[in-house]
């Protein structure tokens, strides 16, 4: 673990480079590009990203917002909860203006990604998600991106990387090695990391869910603040987020999620092989960076725990500020300074 130095490619300064030609020319494609099949959305206002697109994807058509050139490097990144696709808000125009093809995916239950039919089960299990991407990857015609993430973004990618390595050329994880499996989830941890979870235990109640219904963004701004505590976000900042919980599958699939971690709600059979692989927590292979926060108040691992999981070319750097757990939006240089150099390991 290091503290990281961000080299001259790009400035630490993050207001001196809003302030750059740069920035203002990559600005200007977000949203912008698009392949033929997708659709523009209609069911939001514009966002910083410009206008977002739409496209079928598996069983969701997914909202996402692009930047940078069609033909550049792909580079996807994948928010957590209770985040949305302005995690990468300063990320997407700093790779943009780098040449990189920047998508960022409302992932399900979030945003204007919707499901195609109402007979799909809404499933917030962590296989379920994943093979979300690859299908988002075979609509847009992807074949290798590199993998960016945070939170449940994180464990995303991180099960990509492992499961489909033809696919991710790389992967950046924000708290590093987070896939999960029940099994594991059934053993009791010490009394002071179960009060980190408190929110899952309460999820797992009825109680709980109806009061994530009824509250759900006072919930959301609690665990913004309890998991960043350092981060002084505006109201603003918070409510441009907290619209894509309004998605009106949002509730159900994150109850789902953290039922079924532990192993209160069922999963699909579809996704049982892919899961008993989960389970086995399989190495990853490809080209990796992890990143934390040194004010990370969201529970996490860690960094010694997980490192022997990288098997291929691998670093980890904590990144200091008072950065917490969105660290994508709290430190957006480091975020894409990881993408630019895990691509050049």
């Amino acid at each position: 673990m290091h503290s990281l130095n961000i080299p001259d490619g790009i400035d630490q300064d993050r207001r001196r480079f809003l302030g750059t030609a740069a920035m203002a020319v990559a600005a200007t494609q977000l949203g912008l590009v698009a392949p033929a099949a997708a659709q523009q959305a209609t069911e939001e206002p514009a966002t910083p990203f410009g206008p977002l697109n739409q496209i079928d994807a598996g069983v969701l058509s997914v909202g996402y917002a692009e930047a940078g050139p069609t033909d550049g490097p792909a580079v996807i990144l994948l928010h957590g909860w209770p985040y949305d696709i302005h995690t990468y808000v300063d990320v997407a125009p700093l790779l943009a203006s780098k040449g990189y093809r920047a998508i960022v995916p409302y992932l399900r239950g979030h945003g204007t990604t919707r499901f195609l039919s109402s007979e799909t089960v809404r499933n917030g299990q962590q296989s379920a998600i994943a093979l979300d991407i690859i299908a988002l990857m075979d609509a847009l015609k992807i074949g290798k991106a590199t993998i960016g993430g945070c939170d449940w973004g994180a464990r995303t990618a991180c099960i990509v990387a492992a499961l489909w390595p033809e696919r991710c050329k790389a992967l950046v994880s924000v708290s590093g090695y987070l896939i999960g499996s029940q099994e594991a989830n059934r053993m009791p941890l010490p009394p002071k990391a179960e009060l980190q979870w408190w929110y899952q235990y309460y999820f797992a109640t009825d109680r709980g869910q109806a009061g994530y219904e009824k509250y759900t963004r006072d919930f959301a701004k609690l665990i913004w603040q309890i998991a960043s505590p350092k981060w002084t976000f505006d109201n603003s900042t918070f409510d441009r987020s907290a619209a894509a919980f309004d998605n009106p599958d949002h509730v159900a699939i994150v109850i789902h999620n953290y039922r079924w971690r532990l192993g209160l709600a069922e999963g699909e059979l579809e996704f049982k092989e892919l899961e008993r692989r989960l389970a086995q927590s399989p190495i990853i292979t490809v080209p990796t960076i992890t990143l934390e926060g040194d004010a990370n108040g969201a529970p996490h691992p860690e960094p010694s725990a997980y490192a022997k999981k990288f098997s291929g070319k691998y670093q980890h750097r904590l990144i200091e500020g008072n950065i917490g757990h969105n660290l994508p939006q709290e430190a957006p240089q480091a975020f894409a300074q990881a993408v630019i150099d895990v691509e050049g390991f």
